[in-house]
């Protein structure tokens, strides 16, 4: 015991005062006793006599500082002990750091901020999905403003249905296209931040709460790489290519959509893994069953594979 109960010490003051208190009176305080600040009175036991508080003190004091002074010693032995381990921890090129998990989406935008303010040469991001809430567009438009003004070049990658977003391309016409980039391709996998070649970030939970930030240098090269691959064959977001028909009358979107049917997913799945909404993508399964001439859906997968548009895509 550490503490006194009220009437402990209020007992105890009260037998400093007087050099001793009847043994009945302590009877509601059995904490004078325990913490032996009380002892029996030599010349009539019904009565106990106070011990001195340094004396007291002094007996509570001494197993805890014994205590320490074992603890001390055994965290002197452990250091000495992994001494040799630590050394070699610090000659190895693995940083212990190269991957943290970021949880909870305060944490992930603390260390976004951080990142993004550090970049000075180019930042790379993958955009899955369509329209952008607003809020989030102008946190970003800040945030990309003061990199551009750093001489920080911006490369993103939307799909295609950011073409009718109106707010993302409100938001991508207040940049000078000279340092900033926008494309847009059908498929998209994961969203995906990179920063000057050396800290990116990819979240690990479809509620994007929990986030990995990589600063592996092999692991950052193969992000860039695979980057760098959708890149090369994404369309400009000015450009009109992927909403035009083709030569057989079907618009890019349609032929992504005509190959996810063909390897057996439904409109859910589709419409998840091209950026839309469910009702834009069965419009757009319709218009696609309509220049096919099909009357059901099982026709129309088989219309697709008999058609030859996906060899001619390839």
């Amino acid at each position: 015991m550490t503490e006194l109960c009220e009437a402990g010490g209020r007992l105890y003051a009260d037998a400093l005062r007087a050099g001793r208190i009847p043994r009945a009176d302590a009877d509601p305080a059995p904490c004078l006793m325990e913490l032996a600040l009380l002892h029996p009175d030599p010349d009539d036991p019904t009565w106990l006599r106070p011990v001195a508080p340094a004396v007291a003190l002094a007996q509570r004091l001494n197993p805890l500082e014994r205590e320490i002074t074992e603890r001390r010693r055994m965290s002197i032995e452990l250091a000495d002990a992994f001494e040799p381990f630590m050394t070699l921890s610090a000659q190895t090129t693995m940083s212990t750091h190269s991957m943290t998990v970021l949880e909870g989406f305060d944490r992930i935008n603390a260390a976004l901020d951080l990142a993004t303010s550090q970049c000075r040469s180019e930042m790379l991001s993958v955009q899955p999905g369509g329209r952008r809430l607003e809020h989030t567009l102008a946190q970003g438009l800040e945030r990309d403003h003061e990199m551009t003004e750093r001489g920080v070049r911006i490369r993103t990658l939307y799909q295609h249905t950011a073409r009718h977003s109106p707010e993302t391309l409100a938001y991508v016409a207040r940049f000078d296209t000279a340092k900033v980039e926008y494309r847009t391709i059908d498929e998209l996998v994961e969203r995906l931040i990179i920063c000057d070649e050396t800290v990116a970030f990819i979240p690990i939970r479809d509620d994007r709460q929990v986030a990995l930030e990589l600063r592996h240098p092999g692991l950052i090269r193969y992000l860039i790489k695979v980057f760098e691959f959708m890149w090369t064959r994404a369309v400009s977001l000015n450009a009109g290519a992927p909403y035009e028909p083709a030569s057989d009358g079907l618009t890019d979107i349609q032929h992504s959509i005509a190959k996810l049917l063909v390897e057996g997913h439904v409109d859910e799945a589709i419409a998840r893994r091209l950026g839309m909404n469910v009702r834009t993508c069965r419009a757009h399964i319709a218009k696609l069953a309509s220049a096919l001439g099909s009357g059901s859906r099982a026709q129309l997968g088989y219309l697709i594979a008999q058609s030859g548009i996906l060899e001619q895509e390839q």
